[in-house]
C-alpha cells in the first residue's frame, strides 16, 4: 500500500493540502479489502458501489459505511488470522464487543501516526515520570483496546512507576481509589513529574474524593493529566471540562494547559489528540463526515449529526468507513486559535444504535445473503 506509506509517513498531522494524497490512499485500502474479504465485496456489490467513483476527496462520503454496532455482531478480517499479529476488542460496556485485527504494516503505520500527532502536545519527554492510570492493569483475559492504549501511553516518557485504579482479582476488576490516592500523595513529593492516563470519570472520582477529604497537592513541575476512553457508564456524572478543569488546578495544581485528551475508537484507531484551546482537529490520517441522524446526508460545518470516521489506516479489517453511535459537530479550523487550519470535530453526545432506524439496513439486508 504505498499510498498509504506516502499518507502516514507525513510528520506533519495537520498538514494542508493533504486530499488528493488521502483519496489515493482510500482508493487504494477499498480496493484490498474488496478484492481480500468476501463479505465486505457483497456488502459493496449489494449497495452498488464502484471504487472508481473514488476520485476526489468529495467522494469518500459515497463510500458504504458499516456501524460500529456491525462489528460487534460479526468479525470481518481480510488477512489471514496469523497475519493479524494483534487483536483489539472494544469495551463491551452493554454485552457486545467489536475486535479488530491489525497486521505489522497496519502497527507501523499507526506507530508513525501516534509519533506525529502526539508531537502536538509535547507528549513525548526523556525526563521520567511516575504514573497513575486510570483505567485497566493489564491481564492475559483483558484484551480491549482501552487497555492497550492506556499502558501505551506510559511509554511516552520513561516510567518509573505504574498504578492502576482497576486491578483483576477473583475474576473481575475492582476500583481502588484508595490505593491511587495514597500514590498520588507518595508521588507529589517526588523530584519527577506524575502523570495521570485513563478514563476521565474515574480521574474526576479521586480529584472529588480528595476535595471531599480537604486533600489539596501540588504535583511536580510538567504533571499532566492524560484522558481517554470516555465516562463510558458513568456517563450520566459526566461534569463540563470547565468544572473539570478547576478542579484539577484545586486539587493537584495542574494547570488546563497540562490538561490533555485523547478521542478514539477500536473500529477507528486514529489518535485525535485536542489542540491547546481543547478542540479535536481532523488530522491528515483520518476524515470526519456529519451526517443527518434520519437521512444520512452529508451535513456541512456547524450542523449537529452521526459522526462518519474515515481512514485507510488498516489493512487486516474493513474499516475504510465507518459509522459511531456518536453525534458530533465539524467546525472551521480556523475558527479555533490555535494555529491549526484543518477542521475540529467536537463531541455533542451519544444516540442509542436502536434509535438510528437506518444506518445498518442496507448492509443487514445483504448479510441476509451471506453465509458467515
Amino acid at each position: 500500500m504505498k499510498y498509504r506509506s506516502k499518507l502516514f509517513s507525513n510528520k506533519n498531522a495537520f498538514a494542508d493540502n493533504t486530499d488528493n494524497l488521502f483519496i489515493k490512499a482510500v482508493k487504494e485500502n477499498c480496493l484490498y479489502q474488496y478484492n481480500h474479504c468476501k463479505i465486505y465485496r457483497k456488502i459493496l456489490d449489494g449497495m452498488g458501489f464502484d471504487i472508481n467513483e473514488l476520485k476526489t476527496i468529495k467522494d469518500i462520503s459515497k463510500i458504504p459505511f458499516l456501524p460500529t454496532l456491525f462489528f460487534k455482531k460479526y468479525k470481518l478480517y481480510s488477512v489471514s488470522s496469523f497475519r493479524a499479529v494483534v487483536k483489539a476488542t472494544s469495551s463491551g460496556t452493554k454485552g457486545l464487543k467489536s475486535e479488530i485485527g491489525f497486521c505489522i504494516s497496519d502497527l507501523y503505520s499507526g506507530l508513525k501516526m501516534v509519533l506525529s500527532v502526539s508531537k502536538l502536545r509535547g507528549l513525548f519527554s526523556p525526563v521520567p515520570c511516575n504514573y497513575i492510570v486510570f483505567g485497566y492493569k493489564p491481564h492475559r483475559s483483558n484484551k480491549t483496546a482501552v487497555t492497550k492504549t492506556a499502558l501505551g501511553a506510559t511509554f511516552f516518557t520513561p516510567a518509573l512507576s505504574r498504578t492502576f485504579a482497576l486491578k483483576y482479582r477473583d475474576g473481575k476488576y475492582k476500583a481502588d481509589l484508595d490505593g491511587v490516592l495514597n500514590a498520588v500523595i507518595k508521588y507529589s513529593n517526588s523530584k519527577f513529574p506524575l502523570r495521570f492516563m485513563g478514563f476521565p470519570s474515574y480521574t474526576y472520582f479521586l480529584m472529588k474524593m480528595m476535595d471531599e477529604k480537604n486533600i489539596h497537592v501540588v504535583l511536580p513541575r510538567n504533571s499532566k493529566i492524560l484522558l481517554g476512553g470516555g465516562w463510558k457508564q458513568f456517563y450520566t456524572e459526566q461534569v463540563d471540562k470547565s468544572v473539570f478543569y478547576d478542579l484539577a488546578k484545586k486539587v493537584l495544581g495542574i494547570d488546563d494547559n497540562n490538561i490533555i485528551e485523547f478521542f478514539g475508537a477500536v473500529e477507528h484507531p486514529v489518535l485525535y489528540c485536542d489542540c491547546k484551546n481543547h478542540h479535536f482537529h481532523v488530522p491528515v490520517y483520518s476524515r470526519v463526515l456529519i451526517r443527518d441522524v434520519d437521512t444520512l446526508e452529508v451535513l456541512g460545518n456547524e450542523k449537529e449529526g452521526l459522526v462518519n470516521l474515515i481512514t485507510p489506516m488498516v489493512k487486516a479489517c474493513p474499516i475504510l468507513s465507518v459509522m459511531t453511535d456518536d453525534l458530533g459537530i465539524l467546525h472551521d479550523g480556523k475558527s479555533c486559535g490555535c494555529g491549526i487550519n484543518t477542521p475540529y470535530l467536537e463531541i455533542i453526545g451519544r444516540i442509542g444504535m436502536k434509535d438510528i432506524k437506518t444506518c445498518a439496513a442496507g448492509a443487514a439486508e445483504i448479510l441476509k445473503e451471506v453465509e458467515l
